[in-house]
């Protein structure tokens, strides 16, 4: 990249940006070993949990497709990946390798000719280091039912005689498959072939790009969306639904599950869903919902559903069920556990999830027995962990931030102090060890001398201190049931030795919460105004329900079969304009000869094209519809002006910009300068300026 623009942005973004920290991500992006062809290289490669992939740009145009491949480095045979796993972008191509065990791996790329592979202009990426799951909580205890969730081994492969079955938004009314020795066609058939009880094979659906609503054949519920039900309470599905990548998910519905066991969800975005995201509906156990991304829902008919109803809601006597590694952004509802059914027997884990400035229900527990640990608390406008009709919680090792209220009994203490919380129901006990709390409005324990109208929680300085059976709650007179040492009825499924110190919580959380490298979509919440707003925030809404995927077709092609979205290409060369969070892709045919010395990609990697691109998008789309004045605009605008022209043309000198933009700048009053601020937070991504180095290294 020229020094010109590193200088150029460099000083702008330096006058306008605060300093922001970014979290440790334990995964590797650079391989220790990368070999080019001439016509495709590797533009980036990454081990993440249970998978890895690969990405490369191209510059001949007369490869009509790709095979990719994966092997452990120790190896000397490569495995061919599925043909689904290989996607075009409209500046790259991607393949992702699933279902790996942890280890150091391999990923190659051959380019196909005329139906032949080209071995010669192959590109090699090496020692990718993937790392296992977290297996831990109510689903893998020994005391469940299947004592484990979903098609998956515990080291992260595919279980013997698994069925895969790929979905796009292509194919999800069209694809078939063979489920209880009956063909079924499109994404909810499969589904209720399920139910009928007569398929033994794993089943692992994996969702290729973003299922709009009316890409689907069929929903089993008018409410929710997909049904996945059983034949009977808790039957064994033996399955997974996982999105690939970091773009995948679904869109404009959610999922409603009934009767089943041993399902797994994992690794796909929900938004803009009907009702809940995710309801645990009736009769499930060993099931386990985690690195998910969720998003707002429909706006509901009640005052408390402006962002939806639901998220994930657990009820209908539910139980051996793990909610893990989930990023909720901005929901107004968390979680609901338990409806007035269901046994203090029923055991729920909530771990490392980030609640990223969602409302309230941390969960909201009713009757059940619940163990919340290590989940970052991030900005939380009405409250955390809530209990009622004598539900028992062990809120243990988490980290709240910001948290109006960290935790509620009904009925008293802090509840107690205003309206009340919970509806006019009884209380519920929570036993909480080791928390870090910051910032919150109030929290009252056992100990404190203010608590005149009881506690919010009984707090012990030993994990294996057990809360006495004479302390009850102020409404209903129940007691904490201590299921958290109660070894003979429950095993709650962690290895405390495995468990997060609660500052480490925050860099873990944030580090591997939710898809691959935190999905495509990225949103920073404004700490200043968003950590006590539980209003809808309009600009996050208008940009989750016009999502668009950016993805241009499905499949390496090998085989010269090509499934597009509907988007047309022609060349690598792509024009990309971006409303409002809806990605709107036009190419036109480049001509390109050895004389030609203008376009950016001489000067820029595609890597760094890449993200440019994305900068000079998310001004367009965020930064600048975000400027509450002229003034402002009027310097987001000169930024994207001179950051498109060098785009263009790499010999522009963008230098004589830079005084014109910081005058500009300083032209502004004190409030609009940090209004600025904090709009170019909330627009650009970190990772894009992060593979602008050295650019952005004095601002990560």
């Amino acid at each position: 990249m020229k020094k010109g623009l590193s200088k150029f942005i460099s000083t702008v973004l330096a006058a306008c940006m605060i300093t922001t920290g970014v979290a440790v991500v334990p995964f590797a992006t650079t391989p220790a070993t990368v070999y080019a062809a001439s016509g495709i290289s590797v533009t980036e490669s990454k081990g993440w949990l249970e998978s890895a992939y690969i990405e490369w740009s191209v510059s001949d145009s007369s490869y009509t497709g790709y095979n990719a491949y994966v092997k452990k480095s120790s190896d000397s045979s490569w495995t061919q990946l599925d043909d689904p796993l290989i996607r075009r972008y409209s500046d790259c191509w991607r393949a992702d390798a699933v279902g790996l065990a942890a280890g150091t791996y391999d990923m190659k790329v051959v380019p196909m000719k005329n139906g032949s592979e080209v071995t010669a202009d192959a590109i090699t990426t090496s020692d990718l280091t993937v790392t296992n799951y977290d297996r831990s909580g109510a689903a893998f205890s020994t005391k469940s039912t299947y004592k484990g969730a979903g098609a998956y081994n515990a080291d992260g492969t595919l279980k013997a005689g698994a069925k895969v079955i790929y979905v796009t938004p292509a194919t999800a009314k069209t694809v078939k498959a063979t489920v209880g020795g009956a063909e079924h066609t499109g994404l909810q058939d499969i589904i209720y072939g399920l139910q009928k009880g007569a398929e033994t094979s794993p089943i692992d659906i994996r969702i290729v790009g973003m299922i709009n609503a009316d890409d689907m054949d069929s929903f089993g519920s008018s409410a929710e969306g997909i049904q996945i039900k059983g034949k009977n309470a808790y039957s064994n599905l033996n399955c997974t639904i996982e999105g690939i990548g970091e773009d995948s998910g679904i869109h404009g519905f959610g999922m409603l599950i009934r009767n089943t066991g041993n399902l797994e969800l994992r690794n796909f975005a929900v938004m803009a869903c009907l009702d809940d995201s995710v309801s645990l509906d009736t009769g499930n156990c060993n099931v386990w919902v985690h690195n998910m991304d969720l998003f707002y829902g429909k706006t509901g008919g009640d005052a408390d559903q402006a962002k939806g109803d639901g998220t994930v809601d657990i009820k209908g006597k539910s139980t051996y069920v793990t909610v893990s590694y989930n990023h909720f952004f901005d929901n107004g509802k968390s979680s609901l556990c338990g409806m007035k059914s269901e046994v203090t027997s029923s055991l729920i884990t909530y771990h490392h999830n980030w609640f990223d400035h969602s409302d309230s229900r941390h969960p909201r527990i009713r009757t059940m027995s619940v163990h919340i640990y290590n989940n970052y608390f991030d900005g939380n406008a009405k409250y955390g962990v809530g209990t009622t009709m004598g539900s028992s919680a062990f809120v243990e090792a988490n980290y709240f931030r910001n948290c109006k209220y960290p935790m509620l009994s009904s009925k008293q203490g802090t509840d107690a102090t205003g309206d009340g919380t919970f509806s006019g129901e009884t209380g519920g006990m929570i036993k909480a060890y080791n928390n870090h709390i910051e910032g919150a409005k109030a929290y009252l324990t056992q100990n404190n001398p203010n608590a005149t109208t009881g506690y919010d929680a009984y707090e012990v300085t030993e994990r294996s201190a057990q809360v006495p059976s004479s302390e009850v709650t102020k409404a209903g007179g129940t007691s904490y049931n201590n299921f958290d040492t109660d070894t003979s009825k429950f095993d709650l499924g962690v290895d405390t030795a495995n468990i997060d110190a609660p500052e480490d919580v925050p860099a873990e959380v944030m580090a591997q919460a939710g898809r691959v490298n935190g999905g495509d979509f990225k949103w920073t919440f404004n700490n200043a105004t968003e950590d006590t707003n539980y209003a809808v925030i309009s600009e996050l809404k208008s940009a989750v329900v016009n999502y668009k995927s950016s993805i241009v077709s499905f499949g390496g092609n090998s085989d010269g079969t090509v499934v597009t979205t509907g988007a047309t290409t022609t060349t690598e060369a792509t024009t990309e304009t971006t409303t409002s969070g809806k990605t709107e892709t036009t190419t036109s045919k480049v001509e390109t000869t050895t004389e030609t010395t203008t376009t950016a990609t001489i000067e820029l990697t595609a890597k760094e094209q890449k993200a440019l691109k994305n900068i000079i998008r998310d001004t367009k789309s965020y930064l600048i519809p975000y400027c509450s004045t002229a003034e402002q605009k009027e310097v987001a605008q000169y930024i994207l002006s001179a950051m498109e022209a060098y785009y263009a043309d790499p010999s522009y000198d963008v230098l004589s910009d830079i005084s014109t933009a910081k005058q500009m700048y300083y032209s502004l009053s004190a409030d609009e300068r940090k209004e600025f601020q904090s709009n170019c937070l909330s627009s650009l991504s970190l990772s894009d300026i992060e593979t602008l180095k050295p650019i952005f290294e004095p601002f990560l």
